[in-house]
Formats: structure tokens, sequence, C-alpha cells
């Protein structure tokens, strides 16, 4: 392994470490799973990053129905697209909902209301509104490159010059 794959193993590491303590900090990991399907692979020339495919829906944001929040302006994801997963999103909700045991409450009687019609409420906001984009990977991605980008060069530099040879 020449120093070029040891500087993009380097950058790669970082991405995955920042990127995973930006969910942590954030409260971002209900269950866990996103956290942890985080990785990479290095080949000689290039490096792949893997995870949970929700992942990039939580970094971009997704433009609500009734466009809300402008941080996920930019995404290229929007819900009410029919491109989805049917019920994809209730699915989803309900069991966040049970992972984090939420109750809803009726405001004029104070009642519980069921999980089913939580499901439905939490669902439909989101779908008006969207979600905010976290940008959880974007960031450290963006930050590696500039931090170790010069490090990447001169390897890959280093690495051809001795090949070469």
């Amino acid at each position: 392994m020449g120093k070029y794959e040891d500087a993009l193993n380097k950058y790669a590491k970082y991405v995955i470490q920042q990127s995973r303590s930006n969910l942590t900090k954030k409260g971002n990991s209900a269950s866990g799973a996103l956290y942890k399907s985080l990785n990479y692979e290095v080949t000689e020339d290039s490096i792949s990053f893997t995870g949970e495919s929700y992942g990039s829906f939580q970094d971009q944001g997704v433009k609500g129905k009734n466009a809300y929040y402008s941080a996920s302006a930019s995404s290229p994801f929007k819900f009410g697209t029919g491109t989805g997963q049917k019920y994809g999103l209730r699915r989803g909700i309900a069991k966040w909902i049970k992972q984090k045991g939420i109750r809803g409450r009726d405001k004029k009687t104070g009642r519980f209301i069921t999980d089913k019609s939580l499901t439905f409420l939490i669902s439909r906001s989101i779908y008006d509104k969207g979600l905010r984009a976290t940008l959880f990977f974007t960031k450290p991605f963006e930050a590696g490159l500039v931090k170790y980008g010069d490090e990447i060069a001169a390897a890959y530099i280093e690495d051809n010059l001795n090949f070469e040879e």
C-alpha cells in the first residue's frame, strides 16, 4: 500500500468519525442503524462511502409539499413525487414512535391518542413541511478535503514519481 492509499484511508476515517459524531451530538440516531452502517472502502484510486439508504435524506433534507424549511431548499429530494415507497414515511414514523416510547395527547381532553393517530399527525406534518437538512455527512466530507487535500495530492504525486523510476 502506497502513501496515496494511506492518505485516502486517513481522510475516509476522519469523515466517518466526524459523521458519526455529528449524528450523536445532534440526537439524530433513534436506533443507531445509520451510525453503525457508516463505512468506507478504499481501492487503488478511489474511496466509496456506504450507509443506510435513508442517510442521504437525513443529510440533504427533503423538501416538503409546502417548502417550509429553507435548509432543505437545495435538496434533490421532495415529498409528493410518487417515486418513494407507498406508506414508507408512515411505517418509519410508526417504528420511530415505538422506539422512542412517544405518547400523544388530545389537546382538549388530555387523553392519550392512539399510536396510529399520532403516526398520521406526525407524518402529515413532515410531508407538508419537509425534513431539515442536517449535513451530518456533507460537512465532514468537505472539511476533510480541506484538511487532507494537500496531503492526498502530495502522496499521489510522490507515489507516481516513484512508480515511474
